[in-house]
């Protein structure tokens, strides 16, 4: 599979391309600044641009059998980074007839309906009083996300750590509060989703295996 990923250098999408590589993908790492991604394989093609205007986009994802955004809001970032250059990747996946698409988000972004328990409950009103913006921005993207005829998936995540992988997690219809899971195991289970067609224009949670 040729896998094009966006935010590929950040600390989701360094152990994505690394675990997309050693499964015997070709990746193509979008990044802004090249020297910080840590990872050299013939298997990896990385282009320079910025997801937020758009610039390099279209290059990126043309070719691709599935994109992959794990985009990420910074203190120094737009507050609509996510709505924004989601826009832009939906638009050049549109553009290139790219259909397969997994984007990750939070999982304070709650999906109509669910239940959420007591804690997962706390967790969301922390979220809108510390984070409004990242919170509304991610829910924004994930609404025009799911307006598309693209083969989405909406990854839903608790905090994320720099631990070590585990190889395993929990995914579906989670109860998640104050959990946490390394960042490692999320990229295995994006990867999973891609490989095996799972949770396709789906909106499931991964968490810890043992939580």
């Amino acid at each position: 599979m040729r896998l094009t990923v966006f935010g590929a250098s950040g600390r989701t999408g360094e152990p994505l391309v690394e675990q997309a590589i050693d499964r015997g993908h070709e990746v193509v790492a979008f990044v802004r600044s090249p020297e910080k991604l840590q990872v050299e394989s013939p298997s990896l093609t990385v282009v320079t641009g910025d997801a937020y205007t758009g610039a390099g986009v279209p290059a990126a994802v043309d070719g691709a059998d599935a994109v992959v955004s794990v985009l990420g809001q910074t203190s120094a970032g737009p507050d609509d980074l996510l709505t924004v250059a989601g826009d832009n990747v939906v638009d050049a996946m549109g553009e290139a007839n790219v259909d397969r698409f997994v984007t990750l988000v939070g999982a304070g972004v709650r999906e109509e309906g669910e239940r959420v328990s007591l804690s997962g409950k706390v967790m969301g009103v922390l979220l809108k009083v510390l984070a409004r913006d990242v919170l509304e921005d991610a829910a924004e993207h994930v609404d025009r996300v799911r307006a598309t005829d693209l083969d989405w998936t909406v990854v839903r995540a608790p905090r994320l750590t720099d631990a070590e992988g585990t190889g395993e997690y929990r995914a579906g219809n989670l109860d998640l509060g104050f959990e946490s899971i390394p960042r490692a195991d999320v990229a295995r289970f994006v990867l999973d989703c891609l490989e095996d067609e799972q949770f396709v224009r789906k909106m499931p949670k991964v968490g810890p295996h043992d939580g």
